[in-house]
């Protein structure tokens, strides 16, 4: 009898609570299409992880065996940076080079959450892993929470990518609280035509070598970023390419999303500080909004021809959806203004600043 219902009599409330999270995610991946291939692999295995006497987890179970082989070795968060270079077109920001600097503003989140997480009494390097939840870049968050952190990887990777599902409802209030309606109504002209195949070829190599010799801890997340797009755009790999953005990038999202479930354990889950952790990464993501509408409205003091400010917000790495948020809410203004491509050109540059910034906090607190 004991061993048949074992299981039952060992149940905990936390993690009959843990399970309830599990199908809440499950919900919202499938109902509400929140960043579904993701949140459905934690969600699920959430609940595997918090069943009595789980055989999925411990020492030979299989989510630690994938946690040991991906997540603690930092394989999986780069696995998927190759198929997110290979699925990302540069061309829009080859087009308006300027709009990389949206990708340097828009990381303000990351240094005032850093420092407000330091104020709560999180360590400096905990205080940096919450911090990067504001990069709005799930990998990134990840790579950076497992060097620094390992005891917050799940509410840090949870609360990124959530945030990142919620773009279309955390940016709109933030974007009309700092922007008047003339702003919003302010039209962009976007120059039509290609970029030179050359140029897509140097550009990843260049940016590597370059965020490289001036971060080197940003060398493994920028470097398989561009690598992905290097493969893209050199013009002899299309079977690879394809493959990076289909196969490879969905197999290893499920490995990572189920692997980081892995650590959501009921007793560490459920503190105090989790909650804090989501407080403070909806700060980062509403100082990030800020930060790059902030800078487009300085930019606007010495142009002739004004940037409508809502681009900035597309500075963070939530790619395409902060950039499809900034377009229809100037459709909503006036339906002949159409941001699309200034925002996507913005949008692409913050993917790349947002790994940069990882880079960054990884250097300056390692």
């Amino acid at each position: 009898m004991q061993a048949l219902f074992g299981g039952i009599l060992a149940f905990e409330y936390q993690q009959v609570v843990m399970i309830l999270i599990g199908l809440v995610l499950i919900y919202l991946a499938i109902a509400r299409k929140y960043e579904p291939t993701l949140l459905l692999p934690i969600g699920f295995g959430t609940i595997l992880t918090n069943i009595p006497l789980s055989a999925a987890i411990g020492e030979h179970g299989p989510l630690q065996v994938l946690f040991n082989a991906g997540i603690a070795t930092e394989l999986f968060p780069l696995l998927i940076f190759i198929g997110i270079g290979a699925m990302i077109d540069f061309t829009p920001l080859l087009k308006n080079p300027y709009m990389l600097l949206f990708g340097a503003a828009a990381q303000l989140g990351i240094f005032v959450t850093l420092a407000g997480a330091t104020l709560l009494g999180f360590d400096l390097k905990q205080a940096g892993a919450i911090g990067i939840i504001g990069a709005a870049d799930g990998p990134t968050s990840i790579y950076v929470a497992n060097r620094f952190a390992l005891e917050l990887l799940p509410a840090v990777s949870v609360a990124a990518y959530s945030y990142m599902a919620l773009v279309p409802i955390i940016q709109p209030p933030v974007i009309r609280l700092l922007t008047s309606k003339e702003e919003r109504r302010i039209h962009m002209d976007y120059h039509a035509g290609d970029v030179p195949k050359v140029v897509k070829i140097i550009f990843p190599i260049a940016i590597t070598l370059i965020a490289g010799i001036f971060v080197p801890a940003s060398v493994a997340l920028i470097g398989f970023l561009m690598f992905g797009n290097l493969i893209r755009e050199c013009g002899v790999l299309e079977g690879l390419s394809k493959s990076a953005q289909n196969e490879l990038a969905n197999v290893v999202t499920i490995f990572l999303g189920i692997s980081i479930a892995s650590t959501m354990k009921g007793a560490a889950f459920l503190r105090p500080q989790t909650l804090l952790i989501f407080c403070l990464g909806l700060l980062a993501f509403v100082f990030d909004t800020a930060g790059g509408v902030l800078f487009a409205k300085f930019l606007n003091l010495f142009r002739k021809h004004k940037l409508n400010p809502m681009i900035g917000a597309c500075g963070i790495s939530a790619f395409p959806m902060s950039a499809r948020v900034v377009h229809q809410m100037g459709q909503k203004e006036d339906p002949f203004n159409f941001l699309l491509m200034p925002a996507v050109s913005v949008n692409v540059g913050g993917q790349i600043g947002s790994v940069i910034a990882g880079g960054l906090i990884l250097a300056l607190l390692g």
